[in-house]
């Protein structure tokens, strides 16, 4: 167990770093492919057989470099990617080997520069125009980034203490570790991005107002918090986002139970089902009311799960938390069936009569998602499917406000490294607008 683990009960990262003899050996076996189909599958399009290169030869710096132009947060997803299902799923040595480790290279070169204190990027020359940013999650960061790049003046407004969004506050420990996400906006804020923490939208500051004082604004303002189950004894059911925020900063505070049941089986539910596992729990188990086949978490996640030791009881729906003394006794539950798609396409899972049950259980955390911030709708901004709507360019119904990230995310899989590419492309369309916009005023 490495040093930090045994202050955290095992939730320090999973995969180690790799030596520089390792990044080397893996990095020749790469066939640097024309038109290479890793990087056509990275949604931020990093030139991956290019940085591969770099390190083959020696040059970290450079390597760093040729991510981050694509992506200025390629610590953060060279962790947190998915990237059995985009780059290394497209490699073409998967046929017949297996394939090369981009994520842990990407994580060898960018964790080089962070180490080191290399800065490899600078503020462009000032344009004299200026752009609010509500939010430093993924898609804010990223938009400030490349604004201030570009020379503009960019605030960032964060509504939590920190920045950095769920990479900082809802990503476990195993995947990344709080520093990286907290090193990723300091270098964004030596970019010149005034990152200004505990300024909430609504709260302490307005939309109408940084439309008079800004010549753009950007909204990467994520998701709300989670559903409520709706079920009799909700009151102690743990919320599975808090419950990992937790697990960053007090694990040592942590209280958790011996019988564990996770409701949801996406891969917030699979992180809270491994927090309680690695800290103890003599039993976890994720209770999902569809299938196996439509369960959201990844693949790859789900294998990780069943190493870990965790338990799946799939077309399991819970009706009530059982208390005594408003303690957690137990879980009763219905079992269920598949009938037609619902607006999802997904099977709409049916009750079965007559089908009840009881698990024993003393803690139950809940990880079903995400609801749709309320603040779309204050903000009066139209929507799509209860998500922002935005044109190709990212912007909004409101003028001069675009938005990116989460909050937009009406179609595909919500992920960071979507985040991330929201707000570049939204940053260079801001860019075109108001370089049009002195253009004409000349």
């Amino acid at each position: 167990m490495k040093e930090e683990d045994r202050h955290t009960g095992g939730l320090g990262e999973v995969l180690p770093p790799l030596s520089e003899h390792e990044a080397r050996v893996e990095a020749y076996r790469c066939l640097f492919c024309f038109d290479a189909p890793c990087t056509q599958a990275c949604p931020t399009h990093i030139d991956i057989p290019g940085f591969i290169k770099k390190i083959a030869t020696g040059n970290l710096r450079g390597s760093a470099r040729t991510i981050m132009e694509a992506n200025i947060l390629g610590a953060t997803c060279a962790r947190v990617c998915p990237v059995e299902e985009l780059c290394e799923g497209a490699c073409v040595l998967n046929a017949e080997h297996r394939p090369i480790m981009i994520g842990r290279l990407q994580r060898h070169a960018t964790d080089h520069v962070f180490e080191n204190g290399i800065r490899l990027f600078r503020p462009g020359s000032p344009t004299g125009r200026k752009v609010a940013v509500v939010g430093a999650g993924p898609a804010g960061l990223s938009c400030a980034a490349e604004l201030a790049r570009l020379g503009h003046a960019v605030t960032l407004y964060e509504k939590r203490e920190m920045p950095g969004g769920l990479s900082t506050y809802g990503i476990i420990v195993l995947r990344e570790p709080v520093e990286v996400a907290l090193a990723e906006a300091e270098m964004i804020a030596e970019l010149g991005v005034d990152i200004r923490t505990n300024s909430e939208l609504g709260r302490d500051i307005t939309l109408d107002s940084l439309r008079e004082e800004y010549d753009a604004v950007f909204l990467g303002i994520g998701l709300g918090g989670s559903p409520d189950l709706g079920i009799p004894g909700e009151e102690r059911v743990v919320d599975g986002l808090e419950w990992i925020e937790r697990s960053k900063f007090e694990p040592e505070k942590m209280t958790v139970g011996n019988e564990v049941h996770v409701v949801g089986a996406g891969n917030t539910a699979i992180d809270a089902a491994t927090i309680a596992r690695r800290l103890g729990a003599e039993r976890v188990t994720i209770l999902y009311r569809r299938s196996e086949r439509e369960m959201p978490a990844y693949r790859h996640e789900y294998e990780f799960a069943r190493k870990e030791g965790i338990d799946f009881r799939f077309l399991t729906q819970p009706v009530e938390i059982l208390l005594e003394d408003g303690r957690v006794t137990g879980i009763r539950c219905v079992r269920m069936r598949l009938g037609a798609p619902d607006a999802s396409g997904r099977a709409r899972p049916e009750p079965v009569p007559g089908s009840e049950f009881t698990l024993p259980a003393d803690q139950v955390i809940k990880a079903i998602g995400q609801k749709k911030p309320a603040l779309i709708e204050a903000l009066g901004l139209a929507t799509e499917k209860g998500f922002v709507r935005v044109d190709e360019d990212y912007r909004t119904s409101i003028a001069k406000v675009y938005a990116g990230g989460d909050c937009i995310r009406a179609k595909g899989a919500a992920s960071t490294v979507m985040a991330t590419q929201d707000g570049k492309l939204a940053a260079r369309a801001i860019h075109q607008q108001l370089v049009a916009a002195a253009a004409a005023a000349e």
